[in-house]
């Protein structure tokens, strides 16, 4: 027989070959497997860390927000009472029967719908 590529006669040192080879190839897979699991569990623990970061400052950010949108709308709150305030003081001194008379209608529309 003639001698082969691989150095052997008759294919033996190239099934020899090609079984080392699959051995190595199958080696190699189940080393990349690890890695990739490796990887993964970093990929997982690094946004974990990150994602619980970002949900804080979100949150932080949320509560400032509120806290801005609440000290606003008391602000709007009290500009309308003071305006309120000053209309009736000035309605109750041009006119102050006219302004008790609409207290008075006030009052009763008032209780009607409260007594419902």
């Amino acid at each position: 027989m003639a001698e082969s590529a691989y150095g052997s006669k008759g294919g033996n040192g190239a099934r020899e070959k090609a079984a080392g080879t699959a051995t190595d190839i199958q080696g190699d897979l189940q080393e990349l497997q690890a890695d990739v699991a490796k990887l993964t569990q970093q990929l997982t623990d690094i946004v974990a860390a990150k994602g619980s970061e970002v949900w804080r400052l979100a949150r932080e950010n949320v509560d400032e927000l509120v806290g801005e949108r609440s000290r606003d709308a008391a602000n709007a709150v009290r500009d309308v009472t003071d305006n309120l305030t000053d209309a009736i003081d000035e309605s109750l001194a041009r006119r102050p029967y006219t302004t008790l008379a609409m207290v008075l209608g006030l009052g009763f529309v008032l209780g009607a719908i409260w007594k419902r």
